[in-house]
């Protein structure tokens, strides 16, 4: 991250994130954000962090060969789908308002990681994970989603399984609940 000031939706009406420690059930969050409001017609888009090297293609495709034999930008389009893979020199991860411009526009942008950019967020707490609460040092953490009820926490606390709450939380946060 290089600035404190609140990263710019760009041509994206909003953009709010999901953060929390490995294994905390972000993903799995996400996903049930995601069904939730694109059954409510909003236009989601997701960006994910990823703390490892990752292959989202396989040995055999065309897509991974042609990365393989250098080219740096690949783009595989179907009738139903396109995907772009973009090979990253190796120590320029890039951030998260570059990753923004790379998408389509939509209403919403959901954002699961990039836990230390300046975007508001809901924090996925697991006590049992014996993890620091992320709020605590992050003025942007506006709620809580947690397994278990958290003792004097000053935020807006979720169950985890409350989707449609978090959901009504976020399209409000974003000033977005009109178009639900």
């Amino acid at each position: 991250m290089t600035s404190s000031r609140p990263i710019n939706p760009g041509r994206h009406r909003a953009v709010f994130g999901f953060a929390g420690w490995s294994g905390s059930g972000k993903t799995t969050l996400v996903e049930k954000v995601v069904a939730h409001l694109a059954a409510k017609s909003i236009d989601v888009a997701t960006i994910k962090h990823a703390h490892h090297n990752f292959e989202a293609d396989h040995v055999g495709k065309d897509s991974y060969r042609h990365r393989k034999a250098g080219a740096r930008q690949v783009l595989v389009s179907s009738a139903q789908r396109s995907a772009h893979f973009i090979e990253h020199a190796a120590a320029a991860e890039p951030e998260l308002p570059y990753l923004l411009d790379q998408l389509q526009p939509a209403e919403l942008v959901l954002v699961e990681g990039f836990k230390s950019y300046p975007i508001e967020k809901i924090e996925i707490h697991r006590p049992s994970i014996g993890k620091n609460k992320l709020y605590i040092g992050d003025p942007l953490v506006v709620a809580v989603a947690s397994d278990k009820p958290l003792d004097a926490c000053p935020l807006p606390v979720f169950d985890l399984g409350d989707i449609d709450g978090i959901a009504t939380f976020v399209l409000a946060r974003t000033n977005l609940l009109q178009a639900s």
